[in-house]
């Protein structure tokens, strides 16, 4: 990865959040991004995603997009927090210690914005990495200094989308039985493999694929699914396609390719441009927007946050994904225009009236 930070004014002059807090740890050769995008509904709050990127610009470009992501996420919940993400882009694979200590010094690093942004677990994080950053900060989702609170979000995250993908079989066939449904699940990791195990309970004809073959391979005789070479993913016919895994699998090219009718899946930022809902469309592909199907994880921490401890009750709380949808679907189709449109405009009546006082 590139280090050099050539790009990081263009990329930050030219987006629209409220800001972004840039710093390099020298003993890992990490750079750290936190985006802040709004703060319109209350404290910005995000994931912390580590991965390795091509160049440094390419990890503060992931930030301030999933940033966004997170501000349409929150407003569409109509929850009182504002969109903000973490990248760590680290060079490559670090030692345990080396990572410790990363985890450490980010930690201090949001101790100094006051309270002003709070993390949680992302692509490339676990439950135990968001325990050591919270050894050294108190601004961690999902750790609450107690044992009777769950501690892993995928299966929240991995009950909203299967509740989000039984809505979308309602609006496009009338039904949301899923016997006889052939569900393609792309990336069968903390999300992936739960929604899998869901999708299978309920008689689904659930295929798997992932980066890691073996993986995939020990999800599908867990349940007794199919496997898909992972080049094989947009071409293979399937009611519903699932991607649990990166975003913008969504664009010009895999779009034209893919044979399912439906996508509905928790990976964030699917389309890697905003026309690519025109092109879905325009194939009659019906597209659950992403940040409202996979808002269950997000959902029910912040519950879990504010003294919520049933599980019965978050489950019950994220199921009501579906019944957003429900609303979201049904504006669209009389409207006569796309999904992301419908659920766009939702998300700015919220911040309008958050702007406004709370005014009607």
């Amino acid at each position: 990865m590139s280090l050099d930070g050539q790009g990081f004014g263009d990329l930050i002059r030219a987006w629209d959040g409220v800001g972004v807090v840039l710093s390099f740890d020298a003993p890992t050769g990490t750079w750290i991004f936190i985006a802040i995008h709004d703060d319109t509904l209350g404290m910005a709050l995000g994931g912390c995603r580590m991965k390795v990127y091509p160049r440094a610009e390419d990890g503060l470009r992931d930030a301030m997009r999933l940033a966004e992501g997170m501000t349409f996420k929150w407003a569409a919940m109509d929850f009182p927090y504002g969109g903000g993400k973490t990248v760590l882009a680290i060079p490559g694979p670090l030692e345990s210690s080396d990572k410790t200590g990363l985890l450490h010094r980010f930690g201090e690093l949001l101790n100094s914005l006051k309270g002003a942004y709070g993390t949680g677990e992302d692509l490339g994080t676990t439950p135990a990495d968001m325990r050591e950053i919270a050894t050294v900060s108190e601004y961690v989702i999902g750790v609450h200094g107690i044992d009777d609170g769950p501690s892993d979000p995928g299966p929240f995250t991995a009950r909203g989308v299967f509740e989000g993908i039984r809505s979308s079989l309602r609006h496009r066939y009338g039904t949301d039985d899923l016997a006889d449904r052939t569900v393609l699940v792309q990336g069968v990791g903390h999300v992936g493999g739960p929604l899998a195990r869901l999708l299978s309970g309920a008689d689904a004809s659930v295929l798997v694929s992932d980066a890691d073959a073996d993986k995939a391979a020990t999800m599908a005789g867990e349940i007794g699914g199919g496997i898909v070479n992972p080049d094989d993913v947009y071409d293979t016919k399937c009611d519903v396609y699932a991607p649990c895994a990166v975003g913008a699998t969504l664009n010009a090219d895999t779009i034209p390719r893919l044979g399912c009718a439906i996508v509905a899946g928790s990976a964030n930022n699917q389309l890697d441009a905003p026309e690519d809902a025109e092109r879905l469309a325009e194939r009659g592909i019906l597209y659950a927007p992403d940040y409202v199907v996979n808002a269950g994880g997000a959902m029910a921490f912040t519950l879990v946050y504010a003294g919520e401890r049933r599980v019965e009750e978050l489950e019950r709380r994220v199921s009501e994904i579906g019944n957003t949808l429900d609303e979201i679907f049904t504006e669209s189709t009389e409207r006569g225009e796309s999904p992301v449109l419908a659920a766009a405009r939702r998300v700015q009546i919220v911040l309008d009236r958050a702007k406004s006082g709370g005014a009607d």
